[in-house]
Formats: C-alpha cells, structure tokens, sequence
C-alpha cells in the first residue's frame, strides 16, 4: 500500500518544506488539490526539494482546460520531477464548469474518455513525433509545429489518474485510467458494492488486469491531534458530509444506505438564501451518517481502521498527521498500516 500526504496543509510559502518533510517520514506521494489553489504549482515547488515521493494532482479540474493547456503543464511536471508526476483528473460537477470556470458542460463521462484519448495523443506527438491527429465530439487537436512541440524528455507520459463517484465514470476508468479515486464522499458499503464492481466491469470491457489501475481509498480520513477538541473536528467533518450530501450529483452514496430524506433536506437548506444554512445543514448529520463516511480518530485509531474497512482492496491512501507530529511517529504509523493491510495488493 502506498501512502499519501497533501502538500497544502502548511500554505503555499511551506509547499517545498512540507514536501521534504514528508519524504522523510516515509510518505509515497505528495499530492495537491484544486481547492482554493492552483494544483499544479505546490508540486513544481515540492519537486525541486524531493526526489524519491511521486508528486500528484488529487485532483485537477479536467474541463476548467483544454486537453492541450493540461498537456503542457503536465508534460513539464513530469520532466520537472524525473518522472514522478502523476496527474489526478476530475469533472467537478456542472455549477461550477459554467458558473465559476465559465467553461461548456456536457456529457461528463463520454468527454471525460475523449479529454484522456486527446492527451495521449498530444503527448504522443511529443514524444514519438507522430502528428497529432485528434478530432472528437468535443476536442479537436490538429496543428502542432516545431515551434510548439516540447523536447521529449525521457520519462514517458504521466499516468492518469481518474475520480469517480457514480457507476458510469468508474466504469471508463477501468477501461482508459492508470488509477481510480474515489471521492471522499464514499462508504465503505458503497465501495463494495457499487465501486468495485463498476471499477471490474471497466476493465473486463477493455481486457485489463486489475493490477493496472492504482485504486485510492475512499472516505473522509481525519488524524485528531493529541489536546483537539475532538467535537469541534467532529463538527468540521459533520458540515463536510452536508456540503456534498446536498449536491444531487452524490444522492446515489445516501440513497444505497436509505438517507434520501436526508440527501433533499440538505440540498432544499443549501439552496437557501439563510446565512446559518451551513450549520443547520451539519446538524442533519448523525454519528451514525458521521461514521459512516469519516475515519477519524488518534494516529494509531486511523491506521487501524482504514486496515480494517479497507485492507486488501485499495493501494494506495492518504492519512494527514497534525501539524508537529515528529517524522519518527509518521514512518512507524505507516510501517503500521502497510503491516496491517498486508493483503493490499
């Protein structure tokens, strides 16, 4: 099992330190999201103090870029570090392609599958100097001159790693991905029975081997620190699970376990104009509904839970330690959980 650390938890003036930091301790990965950052830039930051960890994007916004602008960016990650950028895609849902990025929305899965095709095609062109020759529904990538054409840098392409909540999109990452990740907002339940076999049905269409995708673990993971106050970070994560438990685009996870009263009134408060709306929303959530989608506890609580729901179906999870906790606990704590889900393939 590979183990990974998101490089934003100490701000952006700290990317490079926190990245070497978790090197030391023993990490895999050092990944970063598009929250309220860009993605890419922390991880050109963390390459230049690091040279073993893999450096990813958990996740980008596929369709905030054309596939051309995300093949450039990318292709210079992977050259930047060595060859161990990995680029982590996702949709994003349609609120926020048309309203916050202004970009078109549509068809996410079949764009998704044809975004991926385009950038193995642009980076195809790079690297072996066959032209691209890419025309789509979608995207349509035809003229690349020497001008243009970034110098082969010897590392291949980077894999793709693709997000997935529902059947449909895990589904084509089984068929066209290098990875699976699973939104936070998953359960266990939901993961043995929807993901996986979505994720099996992908790759018997496509005649892969399951050893060829790297699946994440799903589910929000939270390290409490020793002194938290624990119903504060439970409260936190409370109003985590309402945000997306409102969204429709996620009602499928609430609906297999019998919550979808639950899914309409957090959506009918989330679309209020009433300024308490958040905290009316995380009061909806139960210990029960909590529990469900959160790992949470002490390091060593994590550690052996995660095994516990997780072991032997996923391969890689990220697990967040407080701020100060010495790298010497960090790479027990992971000698730990590799130990205990020793049936990780």
């Amino acid at each position: 099992m590979k183990t990974g650390v998101h490089a934003f938890e100490a701000g952006i003036a700290d990317v490079a330190a926190c990245a070497a930091w978790a090197e030391e301790a023993g990490y895999d990965v050092v990944a970063s999201a598009e929250v309220d950052h860009d993605p890419f830039l922390p991880l050109a930051l963390a390459a230049r103090d690091t040279s073993r960890v893999r450096l990813a994007t958990t996740i980008a916004v596929a369709f905030a870029r054309t596939p051309m602008t995300m093949a450039y960016v990318a292709n210079d990650l992977q050259a930047l570090s060595g060859g161990r950028f990995v680029l982590g895609l996702g949709t994003q849902t349609k609120p926020h392609i048309t309203r916050r990025f202004g970009m078109p929305w549509g068809r996410p899965a079949a764009r998704m599958r044809e975004y991926i095709t385009a950038l193995r095609a642009i980076w195809d062109d790079w690297n072996t100097g066959r032209p691209v020759r890419h025309e789509g529904e979608h995207y349509r990538h035809t003229l690349m001159t020497a001008t243009f054409r970034p110098a082969p840098h010897g590392h291949g392409n980077p894999p793709i790693h693709l997000a997935a909540v529902g059947p449909l999109m895990t589904r084509l990452a089984g068929e066209v991905a290098d990875g699976l990740i699973p939104h936070g907002f998953s359960t266990e339940r939901y993961f043995r029975e929807v993901t996986l076999p979505a994720l099996e049905e992908g790759l018997a269409r496509a005649g892969r081997d399951r050893s060829e995708v790297t699946v994440h673990c799903p589910g929000f993971v939270h390290v409490h620190a020793p002194g938290d106050d624990v119903d504060a970070q439970r409260r936190m994560l409370r109003g985590r699970v309402a945000f997306y438990g409102s969204t429709p685009a996620y009602r499928g996870v609430l609906d297999l376990h019998g919550w979808q009263e639950l899914h309409e009134r957090l959506h009918a408060l989330s679309v209020t104009p009433d300024e308490d709306r958040w905290d009316r929303m995380a009061d909806l959530v139960d210990d029960e509904v909590l529990d469900t989608f959160c790992v949470s506890g002490s390091l060593a609580e994590v550690t052996a839970e995660v095994s516990r729901r997780f072991g032997g179906l996923v391969d890689q999870v990220h697990i967040q330690p407080p701020a100060g906790t010495p790298a010497p606990e960090i790479r027990a704590a992971l000698v730990s959980l590799k130990n205990q889900a020793s049936g990780v393939r």
